[in-house]
C-alpha cells in the first residue's frame, strides 16, 4: 500500500542547520519560476493597454523595474534568511511582535487575493486551449480542479516543490516555451516605436512612464512579504541573495516585455480588440506555436499559486503559532476557489481589478520595505540574535509604524491625484528616511531611561 506522510512543518521557528540545503542555483530555478507567469504576463500586456508606453518603452521601464524591485526584494529577505525564520516573524524586531500582526494580516489577504487571481488565469487559459468545450462552463469547471493541484503542492512543502518538481520538470518547459514565444514574436515585423491608444486616456510622457515603473517594481515587492518563508531554507545569505535577485530579475523582465509584445502584436496583428484583457492569451494561441507553449506556462503557474497558498499558512502561524499548517492550506485553497469563482461569474476577471490589486499592494508594501531596509541597513547593521525574534522581542515599536503610515499615505495620495512622479520611489524614500530618524529619536529615549533605572555610575 502507498503510505501518505505529512511533511514536517517549520512554522515560526528557526529551520535547523540540517535542512538549510537551497543553493544559489536552486534559490536562480525558484525565484526565476515564480517571476514568471501568466499573471506578469498580463500586467505586461498593462504597459501598452493602459499607459500607451510604446514596445521600447515597455522594455525600458520592465527591465529598470525588474532590477530595483529584485534588488529590494532580496534585501528584504536578509536577516529572515539568516535567522532561518518566515517573512512576518522577521518583522518582530523591527514593528514588534504585536505589531508584526498587522502586516501579517494584509499578508494573508493580499495572498487569498493572488490566489484568485492566479488560479482564474490558469482556468482561463485552460479554456483557452481548451477551445471553452463546455461552453461559458470551461473556466467555471477549470477553476476549483486548478485549486486541488494548489493545494496538493502547497501540503508537499517548499523543497519537495524545489527540488522535485521545479528542478526536475516544470522549470525547464517554462525556459523552453518562452524562448519559443520571444523568437516567434521576433520573426513578425513590429514597429516598437509605435503607441497604441491607452485604453484610459493619452500617453502622459514621463507621467506614464513613471507609472509603468511602479506596475512592474509592485510584482516583486508584492514577494517580499513571502521571501523569507522560502529563502529561510538556503545554505547561506549569500546564496539567497544572489538567487533571488538574479532569478527574479531574469524572469520579470523577460514576462513584462513579452505580455507587452503579446498584447501589442495581437492588436496590431490579428485585430483583437485592445480592451479585451485577455489578449496576450489570445495572442499566444494564434502566433503560429499552437498550444504548447500556453500548456508550459500553464504548468509552471501552479508554482506562483502553491507559494500564495503556503506562505498564506506560514503568515497565520505568526498570528498562531499552534495552528497547523495542512488544515490553513486547505482552507486558503478553498477561499481562493471562491474568489476566483465569484471573479469569473461577475465577469471581472484580468484587467482593471487586477491594476487596482497591483497598486493596492504597492500602497501597502512599499513603504513597510522602506522601513524594514532601513532599519536593517542604516539602524541596526548587524544581525539578529534569536532571541531578538521571540522572548526579546518588544511588543511594540512605534518608529515602524510612524514610518509606514505617511509612507502609504503618500503612495495612494500620488496614485489618486495622478502626479505625474510615480508613487514607489517617493513613498518609499520617505518611510526609510522617517526610519531612521525615528530609530535614532527612539534610541534617544531609550538612554536616560536605561541610565535612571541604573542609577548613577
Amino acid at each position: 500500500m502507498v503510505r501518505l506522510r505529512r511533511p514536517p512543518e517549520w512554522g515560526v521557528e528557526p529551520v535547523p542547520d540540517s535542512l538549510r540545503v537551497l543553493r544559489t542555483f536552486d534559490l536562480f530555478v525558484l525565484w526565476s519560476s515564480l517571476g514568471a507567469g501568466l499573471l506578469v504576463f498580463a500586467a505586461g500586456a498593462l504597459l501598452v493597454q493602459l499607459f500607451g508606453l510604446t514596445l521600447w518603452e515597455a522594455f525600458l521601464v520592465s527591465l529598470v523595474g525588474s532590477v530595483l524591485g529584485s534588488v529590494l526584494l532580496a534585501a528584504a529577505g536578509h536577516h529572515g534568511s539568516q535567522a532561518g525564520v518566515p517573512t512576518m516573524v522577521s518583522l518582530r524586531p523591527i514593528l514588534g511582535r504585536s505589531g508584526s500582526y498587522a502586516p501579517t494580516v494584509l499578508n494573508i489577504v493580499q495572498l487569498l487575493g493572488w490566489t484568485a487571481f492566479e488560479l482564474l488565469v490558469m482556468a482561463q487559459a485552460t479554456a483557452i486551449v481548451t477551445a471553452n468545450f463546455l461552453g461559458p462552463w470551461t473556466a467555471v469547471v477549470f477553476v476549483p480542479a486548478w485549486g486541488v493541484v494548489t493545494m496538493a503542492l502547497a501540503l508537499g512543502g517548499p523543497l519537495a516543490v524545489v527540488r522535485n518538481w521545479l528542478e526536475r520538470f516544470a522549470i525547464w518547459i517554462v525556459y523552453g516555451s518562452t524562448i519559443a514565444v520571444a523568437i516567434a514574436l521576433l520573426l513578425h515585423p513590429l514597429d516598437a516605436g509605435l503607441r497604441l491608444p491607452a485604453l484610459t486616456g493619452s500617453f502622459g510622457g514621463p507621467g506614464s512612464l513613471l507609472l509603468g515603473l511602479d506596475l512592474v517594481v509592485a510584482m516583486p515587492i508584492s514577494w517580499w512579504p513571502l521571501i523569507s518563508d522560502y529563502n529561510r531554507f538556503a545554505r547561506a545569505p549569500r546564496d539567497a541573495a544572489a538567487g533571488t535577485t538574479l532569478g527574479y530579475i531574469a524572469a520579470n523582465t523577460s514576462f513584462y516585455a513579452l505580455g507587452a509584445a503579446l498584447a501589442f502584436f495581437g492588436v496590431t496583428a490579428f485585430g483583437i480588440d485592445a480592451s479585451n484583457p485577455y489578449a496576450f492569451l489570445i495572442t499566444l494561441g494564434v502566433l503560429g506555436l499552437g498550444p504548447l507553449p500556453l500548456i508550459a506556462i500553464l504548468v509552471d503557474e501552479t508554482d506562483n499559486a502553491f507559494a500564495d497558498v503556503y506562505s498564506a499558512a506560514v503568515s497565520v502561524q505568526n498570528l498562531s503559532p499552534r495552528r497547523r499548517q495542512a488544515a490553513t492550506i486547505v482552507a486558503a485553497s478553498l477561499l481562493g476557489i471562491a474568489g476566483a469563482g465569484y471573479l469569473v461569474a461577475t465577469g471581472q476577471g484580468i484587467g482593471g481589478p487586477y491594476e487596482s490589486f497591483l497598486l493596492l499592494i504597492g500602497g501597502l508594501f512599499v513603504p513597510l520595505l522602506g522601513v524594514v531596509i532601513a532599519q536593517t541597513f542604516a539602524v541596526r547593521r548587524g544581525t539578529y540574535g534569536r532571541a531578538d525574534f521571540f522572548e526579546a522581542a518588544p511588543r511594540w515599536r512605534w518608529p515602524a509604524f510612524a514610518s509606514w503610515i505617511p509612507g502609504s499615505a503618500l503612495y495612494f495620495a500620488i496614485v489618486l491625484f495622478g502626479l505625474p512622479i510615480g508613487a514607489t520611489l517617493p513613498s518609499f524614500a520617505l518611510a526609510a528616511g522617517l526610519q531612521v530618524v525615528f530609530a535614532k529619536v527612539d534610541q534617544g529615549l531609550a538612554r536616560p531611561s536605561a541610565t535612571s533605572l541604573g542609577g548613577d555610575p
